[in-house]
């Protein structure tokens, strides 16, 4: 059944190279592109998925890297299937439902076909999620195993730290021992305090990022009332710079604008107010800095609007359809087109050709690829493509109830503080709240969390069906049978069974 699967998940990523090669690709993309040409720590973003292309750089293919994506998502689909079979008993139907979001939601393939780093991110995580729960009893080796993994998961993309911290958390409720803790956190701390040494080598500032403050000053920026703050604008003139004048009522109300915008320039903030510093560069440790503290003063002074938008943004994921935000041009990149998006002269439009750091985003793209890297539409492919993305995807109602089940298997697990379900369900529940909290909804920031979603709810009803059955035998175990000292209880780590 999931060879089924499988099989037909691989052909609908075959259709959409077929429909959208090389690539498809986003703003962010050109930026990844870049790294993979002049390698350099990245002022806003980790480089993890930039070594990637850099890795694949020698071939000059888009489509190899695409082709890799593609088979990433599919051995996400495989890890799942494979521990809820093997450690937690599912039946063959049961395991495949709770892989099919991975193998079969248009949004997740289509994310795949993009030069973006979510695949691997979501491998990643998934990856050490299945390996934490796959052994019960963690020797020191496997910790090196998650803690690479880990490392590799924060150089991909910065919410790998709060991964961490719950990974290291579950492993300390389970009494796992010290050595396998201990191993995880050395073997993570290692190249990420690598790669900072070579950020502070470049910008002066031991981190992995100049861009934090700058992004949690966005999250702010939509509420922030000066007013309210208690800003001394004699002694705090760099939090004044950053006070945008319009009223509350009156600003957009998608954060990224305050970020990305172009600014007016009339100092009014009715754009962005980062022109306001004069320096022609956002992303430098005085701004991110200066930020930083504004946000943290504007969530202090009000933190029932700053809880507001985080609510707000944190129940985007569970809406029925997919509204448009935070806008056009961002909601259209996650769509598959049958047709070719024309420019003012009536020709297919052309890469950006933004500055980037040695050259244009349009002429690194075209430098990768050795050839024309731009989006080729082709029917009937790409029809088939759009036409089923109009059906075939999760809707974020039916994530909510998949997160309700999960919840609701931690709660029933509290003596064990929520068992096996703990890990992945939290996983979940972080990945969807840690946009909304620190910078603003996206679709994207949605899907890895799928996966988790999935896994928490098919052990939690795995555990429902055999709370205080016992599970048939495995052929491929050895079962004791005398009584105390079989494996006659459900196989979920962990669940006390009733007398």
């Amino acid at each position: 059944m999931f060879a089924a699967a499988f099989a037909l998940g691989g052909l609908l990523r075959l259709i959409t190279m077929l429909g959208y090669g090389p690539a498809m690709w986003f703003n962010d993309s050109y930026e990844y592109v870049s790294v993979a040409l002049h390698p350099r720590p990245h002022p806003i973003r980790p480089d993890g998925y930039g070594f990637w292309l850099l890795l694949l750089k020698p071939f000059h293919s888009l489509t190899l890297v695409t082709l890799t994506q593609h088979l990433m998502g599919l051995a996400t689909a495989a890890l799942i299937y494979a521990l809820l079979r093997r450690k937690f008993g599912l039946p063959k139907w049961g395991a495949t439902l709770a892989a099919a979001p991975v193998l079969f939601d248009a949004y997740q393939i289509q994310l795949e076909q993009l030069i973006m780093s979510d695949a691997m991110f979501t491998l990643l995580v998934v990856g050490v999620i299945t390996l934490v729960l796959w052994h019960r009893r963690m020797s020191w080796r496997v910790g090196v195993v998650v803690g690479l993994l880990l490392a590799l998961t924060w150089l991909t993309r910065s919410i790998g730290l709060p991964i961490l911290a719950l990974v290291v958390v579950y492993l300390l409720i389970k009494r796992t021992g010290w050595k396998p803790v201990v191993a995880v956190v050395t073997a993570c701390a290692i190249p990420v305090v690598a790669y900072m040494s070579w950020f502070a080598a470049s910008f002066g500032k031991f981190a992995m990022t100049n861009s934090d403050g700058l992004i949690l000053y966005m999250r702010t920026a939509i509420f922030a009332d000066c007013d309210k703050m208690d800003i001394d604008k004699y002694k705090e003139v760099e939090l004044v710079l950053l006070c945008i004048n319009d009223p509350v009522h009156q600003r957009k109300d998608y954060a990224q604008w305050y970020l990305w915008g172009q600014g007016s320039g009339d100092g009014q903030g009715t754009g962005e107010v980062l022109h306001r510093w004069g320096s022609g560069k956002k992303f430098t440790d005085i701004t991110n800095e200066a930020a930083s503290a504004f946000a943290t003063r504007a969530i202090v002074s009000q933190p029932g609007d700053y809880l507001r938008v985080v609510a707000r943004d944190f129940l985007r994921a569970f809406h029925w359809g997919r509204p448009r935000f935070p806008d056009a041009a961002t909601y259209n990149m996650y769509e598959f087109k049958p047709y070719y998006e024309l420019d003012s002269t009536g020709n297919p439009k052309r890469l950006p050709n933004w500055p980037s750091y040695q050259g244009r985003t349009d002429t690194d793209a075209y430098a990768y690829e050795a050839g024309p890297p731009e989006t080729r539409i082709v029917s009937p492919w790409a029809d088939i493509m759009s036409g089923y993305q109009k059906v075939f995807y999760l809707r974020g109602i039916m994530l909510g109830g998949i997160m309700l089940v999960g919840a609701y298997g931690v709660v029933v697990r509290w003596r064990s503080f929520g068992g096996p379900v703990l890990l992945p369900w939290l996983g979940a529940f972080g990945l969807v709240l840690a946009p909304a909290a620190t910078a603003e909804f996206d679709y994207r920031y949605v899907l890895p969390a799928v996966p988790l979603a999935c896994i928490a709810a098919a052990i939690t009803v795995r555990g429902g069906v055999t709370w205080g059955r016992a599970l048939p035998r495995s052929p491929s175990a050895s079962v004791p049978t005398t009584p105390g000292k079989g494996s006659s209880l459900p196989t979920e780590p962990d669940t006390a069974t009733k007398s």
